[in-house]
């Protein structure tokens, strides 16, 4: 086949609502997917999120048509709020930041489920402890203590914006040509981190609001910035709610120690709840295993073999649909 040289490589830098900006040698524009685009895909998987590689044609001074995603080393995805179907969030990420602020999000469980979405898109997860300014140091160094005994093998990270505490740590942390995305909740300040790794204020950041505690969801696109050392970052809005779609693989791996406990239990198939013998119950008996970790495991795993199950019906309600059509169409013929 013919190469088009009409063909133009270029990233995905933004995503508004069925339009993209794509940017290649300095020069951006604005572009659209193609009709068979729409036409075939299946998911949302089938259309460009920020960080793909695309092939595009330029089609006016500002204006292009995204011809083809180019083949993704890495996909960071979540199960789309209220709804069985997967929602990207942004590819080709070498790292995640998992941000948390001290004084009002930190949450074990939570570091654990962004933790197992990340890896089950086989990408590097680092913890981000933020705003450390407004607590005491023997309450930063409890706190610390309690995330490297739940997560011993994810890098962590103290941040502040007002002292800068941990800043230099976190840009000696990006390097040349890799992508890296925020993830956390709205108001724990992603925003103002990359701000600072960008050094100016590009980014517009509220105030958590002093009445409900909650912050304001400050970013409202996904959108991916260039450093000067060469290294990208992705901004995203925050999340209210991180639900897991097929993620096995994560959750065997944030939880290996208790994946790894099950090897000793009585029966091979231990679901790990009420079964004699489980060598994972002993181990929360004896207290040699977190019962919140536990508890946690149970509730992630029984999420991911949900979304699984529901997604395994659905092919066969459509396998069984297609046969239907296909004996339909024969019959008419015979009739013919």
């Amino acid at each position: 086949m013919k190469q088009d040289e009409s063909l133009i490589t270029a990233r995905v830098i933004a995503q508004h609502r069925g339009k993209y900006r794509v940017g290649c040698d300095h020069v951006e524009f604005w572009a659209t997917v193609t009709g068979r685009t729409i036409f075939t895909a299946g998911s949302q998987l089938d259309y460009p999120v920020v960080g793909d590689l695309v092939n595009i044609v330029v089609v006016g001074s500002d204006s292009a048509v995204i011809k083809e995603i180019l083949p993704r080393k890495s996909v960071l995805e979540r199960k789309a709020a209220g709804k069985d179907k997967i929602q990207p969030i942004a590819s080709n990420v070498d790292t995640v930041f998992i941000v948390q602020a001290i004084d009002r999000d930190f949450n074990l469980n939570r570091f654990e489920r962004y933790v197992t979405i990340i890896r089950a898109g086989n990408i590097l997860p680092v913890l981000v402890l933020n705003k450390t300014d407004l607590i005491s140091p023997e309450e930063l160094k409890e706190m610390i203590a309690q995330v490297n005994d739940r997560l011993k093998d994810v890098p962590l990270l103290t941040t502040s914006i007002l002292t800068e505490n941990g800043i230099d740590s976190l840009i000696q942390a990006i390097k040349k040509g890799q992508i890296y995305c925020f993830l956390g909740s709205s108001g724990v300040g992603k925003s103002s981190l990359i701000n600072k790794l960008l050094g100016q204020e590009l980014l517009r950041t509220e105030e958590i609001s002093s009445q409900t505690n909650k912050g304001k969801h400050t970013t409202t696109h996904r959108e991916l910035f260039m450093l000067k050392n060469g290294g990208m970052v992705i901004d995203n809005p925050g999340m209210r709610e991180v639900g897991l779609a097929d993620v096995d693989v994560g959750v065997n791996s944030v939880f290996a120690e208790i994946e790894y406990l099950g090897r000793d239990c009585k029966f091979r198939n231990c679901s790990h709840q009420s079964e004699p013998g489980c060598a994972v119950l002993a181990a929360v008996r004896s207290g040699d295993l977190s019962e919140s970790k536990y508890e946690n495991y149970l509730k992630l795993k029984k999420e991911s073999e949900h979304f699984n199950m529901t997604n395994l019906e659905k092919r066969n309600k459509d396998h069984k649909f297609g046969r239907m059509v296909k004996t339909y169409k024969k019959q008419k013929k015979k009739l013919k």
